[in-house]
């Protein structure tokens, strides 16, 4: 393109005009440089202090285990919220009555199996749901699935793993918290099993 030509000067006029808005050391312009500038967002990044709780009861009787293990795991990690914060301890605490009265899909209850390791040479052991749930402590199979639902070797994560309150029976200890109860049988159709 030959310079001084009219067709440069139109492309110089077309150029200066398309991009005179985006210039800031155009003074006509300014306020839409500005405008520019504000609608700019920033991502909330929440601090301890400015954290609050709530405690919320669920009714584990015959509720799918993985499924409330998901949603306990949400809530004890605070994912529920606009305001999640990965690294602030931010979440709920849950308190899970009935929690002998869980349920698997499948055979799980009596196919699937749990390892454990004593430490010593030889000293893997093996159990099945059902045999927990019968025995002494049946509030370690929802303890167990939560925990693994958690980040791995977290000081953060075993913190949260405080907040979740887990009964056998119907009733709690803490009706002074005065806990949001939360229907989760009836949320979905899958949250039961069905027969």
């Amino acid at each position: 393109m030959v310079s001084g030509t009219g067709v440069d000067l139109l492309w110089m006029t077309l150029y200066q005009h398309a991009f005179r808005s985006f210039l800031p050391w155009d003074e006509p312009h300014r306020s839409s440089f500005r405008t520019l500038n504000m609608l700019k967002s920033t991502t909330a990044s929440m601090k301890p202090a400015e954290v609050e709780k709530k405690w919320i009861h669920i009714d584990a009787e015959g509720v799918v285990v993985g499924r409330l293990a998901t949603f306990i795991a949400n809530r004890l990690r605070g994912k529920h919220l606009p305001t999640y914060t990965p690294h602030v301890d931010m979440g709920d605490y849950v308190i899970v009555t009935n929690v002998d009265k869980v349920v698997f899909t499948g055979k799980k209850n009596t196919d699937k199996v749990y390892y454990r390791h004593t430490g010593h040479p030889g000293g893997i052991k093996q159990t099945t749901p059902e045999k927990v749930l019968n025995g002494r402590f049946p509030e370690r199979v929802l303890e167990k699935a939560v925990e693994r639902m958690l980040p791995k070797e977290s000081p953060l994560a075993r913190k949260q793993m405080t907040h979740l309150r887990l009964f056998a029976g119907a009733a709690h200890e803490h009706e002074a918290q005065q806990p949001l109860t939360i229907d989760f049988k009836s949320a979905s159709p899958k949250n039961t099993r069905s027969a």
